[in-house]
């Protein structure tokens, strides 16, 4: 009797340890990696870490969200990769996505999107509807759409104040089909480039120039190794907080709900980021480049041919085209 005493209250000791020390595993949050190539002080790095910041301070026993910047997991198409791999959680990508489905050309029309209120009704009333189903074909789903910017054109041979001013240019372009033709239209060189290796090409004179928004410009230190910054505003490119839609749905409901609706909580948030950057960061560059206002009905007329070609080679582009300008009507 005594011997199963002692047997049944091992058991139970060794069954009360277990619960014990398993309940710290149990309870351990889910850590979520997110990846970008934007450089610190960028507009990418700056949204990214509020973002973790809210995660982490509502969801922190549930989730964390660690950020690895500056292309520490991949340049865009590798981090597009390890989404669908389950490798990565989130990635942030931007011009990129125009080479994954077709409609997403929209965005490299120029002069499409007149300021962020418009970009907020093609958001609103087209993008969800529109262009993110066509995503979730390819294997991601879109949470929600955050900013590059307003680009603008920085080289080291000539102000740049209209399109015949690109004529032989060796410009570098993130990897988009649209934007490659859009300058080729305008008589320039482009070339596309990580943006990782886009500061080396230009201090050794690989290439003359590059295109980006302020944010971009200024934490890449491109101000450093270019005469001139142009201010075109030729394409206003969003960035999408974009997951592997495997591994997304095999996150609880309630656990994805959550994290969605902190990432378009952050819309606002990074408008509000990108309008003071690039006011603030305008100012930094003055003492460092030339800068001149180009002549953008001059870069409008000349957009004509892109318009054209988007329109009759994607399929729904220019109805997606003709209802994204009508929604700009109000806005100056």
């Amino acid at each position: 009797m005594k011997k199963m005493k002692l047997f049944f209250s091992v058991i139970a000791l060794t069954l009360f340890l277990s619960g014990v020390f398993a309940m710290p595993f149990a309870a351990q949050a889910v850590e979520l990696k997110f990846g970008h190539v934007g450089a610190p002080g960028s507009l990418f790095q700056i949204s990214v870490d509020e973002f973790a910041k809210r995660v982490n301070a509502q969801m922190g026993g549930e989730v964390t969200v660690a950020t690895f910047g500056s292309s520490q997991l991949g340049k865009d198409q590798e981090l597009l990769k390890k989404l669908r791999l389950g490798t990565v959680d989130f990635a942030l990508p931007s011009t990129v996505m125009s080479s994954v489905v077709d409609v997403f050309g929209v965005f490299e029309m120029p002069y499409l999107v007149k300021n962020r209120s418009h970009m907020r009704a093609i958001r609103d009333q087209l993008f969800w509807s529109k262009l993110e189903p066509a995503v979730e074909k390819q294997g991601y789903k879109i949470i929600a759409v955050w900013e590059n910017g307003f680009r603008n054109i920085t080289n080291n041979k000539k102000p740049i104040n209209a399109p015949a001013d690109l004529a032989g240019i060796k410009l570098r372009t993130p990897k988009g089909e649209w934007r490659l033709k859009m300058f080729k239209s305008y008589g320039a060189n482009p070339t596309p480039m990580a943006l990782s290796e886009v500061f080396v090409a230009l201090q050794t004179g690989v290439i003359d120039g590059q295109e980006n928004p302020m944010a971009q410009i200024y934490s890449q230190k491109f101000q450093e190794v270019q005469k001139y910054l142009s201010l075109t505003g030729h394409v206003y490119t969003p960035a999408y907080v974009t997951v592997g839609a495997q591994k997304w749905a095999k996150l609880p409901a309630e656990t994805r709900a959550k994290l969605q609706a902190i990432a378009q909580g952050m819309q606002e948030f990074v408008y509000m980021k990108a309008e003071q950057l690039d006011n603030d960061l305008l100012e930094k560059v003055k003492g460092s480049v030339e800068i001149n206002n180009a002549d953008k009905d001059a870069f409008i007329e000349a957009s004509a041919s892109i318009y054209e070609e988007f329109g009759k080679t994607v399929p729904g582009g220019a109805e997606l085209v003709k209802q994204a300008v009508e929604l700009g009507k109000i806005y100056k």
